[in-house]
């Protein structure tokens, strides 16, 4: 065999080992991982190494950074280098990184994907691309580009309440199928027949996450891998527990704490994403109650709602 043949099938080979070594590491509960803010609208650096200790500390599987939680489209570029950086360095490869990298626009990712430094990172989260609503072969043109110029794992994401399309079942199976480092979706479409669709028909190197904390155990039971969850911000112990029981199918156990958290659940986004668990956050004396405009803090009247049924569930809070 020539050194070239041989230098080929090493690399082959060392790509599909970290693609399906990342894969079994995208699991359990993720955490979409909030920014803290001063009151003087700054980011609290500070503060983010607390909460990386705290998910650490309290058993969550990996890290969603620069996701919509971390309401990253008020973030300016110096600060979510910043962040990225600060989060891998205290992380120090404990585990696994998931960087959120979305735009609207193909260019800007691949841009993206080819001049920044993803030392640290382990995978890449793509959101479909929003407000100028492509059609299904756009959003598979737009991944396959982005595919294309990286060699890192990607995790699709369709959040159609946000992105205002739904990237249906057969464009996320197709995708799966054509492209090795497409390696999970989190979906957060709420359509659990398009859901279990593509977990039926999927292939076997392409797992299926959970982007909603409140259907995370059924959609666990239908064969999902886990979750990236707003609620584990605040409650990483509990949460991850409920979805490490549910994945080893003690469903008796894990579904009594998810009809726990039922009612959390709604109230966590009544007034918009983070608001609600920033609000938790602030009394647990983690963070300041601060969010970027255009969203505002969560108003006291839920607060106290919130307040009250985690006084049931015997949560200090």
């Amino acid at each position: 065999m020539k050194i070239e043949n041989i230098c080929t099938f090493v690399s082959n080979y060392t790509r599909s080992y970290k693609l399906f070594m990342i894969q079994t590491k995208l699991k359990g509960m993720g955490v979409a991982l909030i920014t803290p803010f001063k009151e003087d609208d700054s980011v609290d650096y500070d503060s983010l190494v607390r909460l990386v200790d705290f998910q650490i500390q309290n058993g969550t599987d990996f890290l969603c950074v620069l996701g919509t939680t971390a309401e990253t489209p008020t973030l300016t570029k110096e600060e979510k280098d910043k962040i990225k950086q600060v989060v891998i360095e205290r992380v120090n490869g404990r585990i696994p990184i998931l960087l959120g990298i979305g735009s609207n626009c193909t260019r800007t990712v691949v841009e993206t994907l080819k001049n920044d430094d993803f030392t640290g990172v382990d995978a890449v989260l793509v959101t479909v691309p929003y407000y100028n609503k492509p059609s299904q072969e756009g959003i598979y043109q737009h991944y396959k580009a982005i595919a294309e110029a990286t060699e890192l794992p990607i995790v699709l994401y369709n959040v159609p309440g946000r992105t205002g399309v739904n990237m249906t079942a057969e464009t996320t199976l197709r995708l799966a199928r054509d492209f090795k480092n497409i390696v999970a979706v989190k979906e957060a479409s709420g359509n659990i027949t398009q859901m279990d669709d593509i977990i039926k028909n999927k292939p076997a190197n392409f797992n299926v996450i959970s982007g909603d904390d409140g259907i995370t155990f059924p959609l666990i039971t239908l064969g999902a891998v886990g979750v990236i969850s707003v609620i584990g911000n605040a409650f990483p112990r509990e949460f991850s527990r409920m979805t490490r029981l549910a994945i080893q199918g003690d469903y008796s156990n894990a579904l009594t704490i998810h009809h726990k958290f039922t009612e959390l659940f709604s109230l966590l986004f009544v007034d918009g994403n983070p608001a609600g668990v920033k609000a938790m956050l602030n009394v647990m004396g983690l963070i300041e109650n601060k969010l970027r405009l255009p969203l505002v803090p969560t108003r006291i009247t839920t607060f106290e709602k919130m307040r009250a049924i985690l006084a049931e569930l015997n949560i200090k809070c």
